[in-house]
C-alpha cells in the first residue's frame, strides 16, 4: 500500500471512492425500482406470476446498471456490451406493454446506459429516441393529457443524465485514483533510482580506492612499514567516509566538497602510479553545481582505475562568466572499449548516472573515445543551481557518446 504526499493510503482511498460513487448509482436505481415494483404490486388486474416476473426484470436491470459502473464494462468486447444494452432495452420496453405507465420510470436508465456504452454520436441519438418514444408512449397511456406527458419526458431526460453523470463520475474517480497510485509508484521508482545512483557514485570510488591502497599496502608492508602504516590510516579514513556516505544517501541529498575531491583524486592517482596534471580555476560555486562536479570527478577517477591501465591523467576545471567545465583525459583505454562500457563506461550505469545529474542542472556530459587509446570525460554546467524544468523526472536523460 502506497501513501500519498499527505500520508494517506492510496490503495484504500482508490477502492473506497469508486465504491461510494457506484453505491450512489445503485441506490438511485434501487429506489426508483422499488417504487416501480410497488406500483406493479398494486395493480389489480395483474397476476402474481407477472408481479414476480417484474421483480426478476428489475433485478436483471439493476445487474446491468451495476455492470456499466464497474471496471469490467471497459474489459468487455463491443459485442457483449451491445448485447447487454439490447437486453436492457428489451426489459425496458416489453414490460411497458403490460405494466404501461407503472413502468415508465425505467427508460431513463436505458437513455443513460446508451450514453455510457455507445459512441458519443450514436449514444446521444439513441438517448434522444428513448425520450421521444416515452413521450409518445405516455401520451398514449394518459390519453393526451399534457401534465403526465411533460412529467415523464422531463423525468426520462433527468434520469438519463443522472445515470450518465453518476456512472461517469465513478469511472473518473477510478481513473483519478489509478493515476494517483501510478504517480506514487513513479515517486518510489525515482527515489530508488536516486538511492542506487548515489550508492554507485559514492561507494564505487571509495571501494576502488580502498582496493588500490590495500594492494599498495600489501607491497609496502615488508620494505616500507612506515609508508604502509600511512596507507592503512588513509584506508581507515576512506572506509569511515564510505560509511558516512551511505548514511547520507539514506537520509537524502548529500553535498560533496569539490576541493576535497580534487585532493583525493590526486592522492589516489598518485598511489596508482598515474602521472597527474591538474589545472583547477574556479571561484565560489553553487552547492548543487559543486556537488555534481565533484561527482563527475569521482566517477571519472573510478572509471580510470577500473577500466584502463592509465599512465597519465589530465584534469582541468575552468569557470567563465556563465558556465563551469570539468574535463578529464587519460590513456590506457583497452583495445576493445566496448567492454569497458558494460559497467561504468559510456552507456553504462555510471556515465548515465552522471548524465542524469548534469541534465538536472541544464548541463551537458560528453564521453569521448579519442585516438591513441585515450578517453575524455567532459561536463559543462551553467552556474545556476536551479533544476531545469522537466529534467527532474527524466529517468534516462540524453547522453552524447563520441566513438
Amino acid at each position: 500500500m502506497s501513501p500519498d504526499s499527505d500520508g494517506n493510503d492510496l490503495s484504500v482511498s482508490s477502492t473506497l471512492a469508486p465504491k461510494v460513487a457506484r453505491a450512489v448509482v445503485v441506490t438511485v436505481f434501487g429506489c426508483i425500482a422499488v417504487l416501480a415494483f410497488i406500483r406493479v404490486l398494486l395493480l389489480p388486474d395483474v397476476g402474481l406470476a407477472s408481479k414476480l416476473l417484474s421483480a426478476v426484470y428489475l433485478i436483471v436491470l439493476l445487474s446491468i446498471q451495476i455492470l456499466w459502473t464497474s471496471r469490467r464494462a471497459a474489459e468487455l468486447s463491443p459485442l457483449l456490451r451491445y448485447t447487454a444494452l439490447f437486453v436492457q432495452a428489451c426489459l425496458v420496453y416489453l414490460p411497458l406493454l403490460q405494466f404501461r405507465e407503472n413502468w415508465v420510470s425505467m427508460p431513463g436508465f436505458l437513455a443513460g446506459s446508451a450514453l455510457l456504452v455507445l459512441p458519443p454520436l450514436y449514444g446521444w441519438i439513441t438517448a434522444g429516441l428513448v425520450v421521444v418514444s416515452m413521450t409518445f408512449a405516455q401520451a398514449e397511456f394518459s390519453q393526451g393529457q399534457i401534465e403526465p406527458v411533460a412529467y415523464i419526458t422531463l423525468s426520462t431526460i433527468l434520469t438519463g443524465l443522472l445515470v450518465y453523470g453518476l456512472s461517469w463520475l465513478a469511472t473518473l474517480v477510478t481513473q483519478l485514483h489509478e493515476a494517483r497510485e501510478e504517480l506514487a509508484k513513479m515517486a518510489v521508482a525515482r527515489e530508488r533510482l536516486r538511492f542506487a545512483r548515489d550508492l554507485h557514485d559514492l561507494l564505487g570510488y571509495n571501494l576502488s580506492a580502498i582496493t588500490l591502497k590495500s594492494e599498495l599496502t600489501h607491497r609496502l608492508v615488508l620494505k616500507h612499514p612506515v609508508r604502509a602504516r600511512e596507507e592503512l590510516v588513509e584506508i581507515l579514513q576512506i572506509s569511515r567516509q564510505a560509511l558516512a556516505d551511505v548514511r547520507a544517501v539514506a537520509s537524502g541529498y548529500r553535498a560533496m566538497s569539490l576541493d576535497e575531491e580534487c585532493v583525493s583524486a590526486r592522492s589516489v592517482l598518485a598511489a596508482a602510479d598515474v602521472q597527474v596534471t591538474m589545472e583547477v580555476d574556479y571561484r565560489d560555486l553553487p552547492v548543487r553545481v559543486s556537488t555534481v562536479l565533484a561527482t563527475v570527478l569521482r566517477e571519472g577517477i573510478t572509471n580510470l582505475l577500473r577500466h584502463s591501465k592509465a599512465e597519465f591523467c589530465e584534469i582541468s576545471l575552468r569557470q567563465d562568466a556563465t558556465t563551469v567545465t570539468i574535463a578529464m583525459v587519460n590513456d590506457g583505454v583497452p583495445d576493445d572499449p566496448v567492454d569497458s562500457r558494460e559497467d561504468s563506461g559510456p552507456g553504462g550505469s555510471g556515465i548515465h548516472n552522471l548524465s542524469a545529474r548534469v541534465a538536472e542542472l541544464g548541463g551537458e556530459l560528453v564521453a569521448d573515445f579519442q585516438p591513441e587509446k585515450r578517453f575524455k570525460l567532459c561536463a559543462t554546467l551553467p552556474l545556476s543551481d536551479q533544476p531545469v524544468k522537466g529534467k527532474d523526472d527524466d529517468l534516462d536523460p540524453p547522453l552524447r557518446v563520441v566513438s
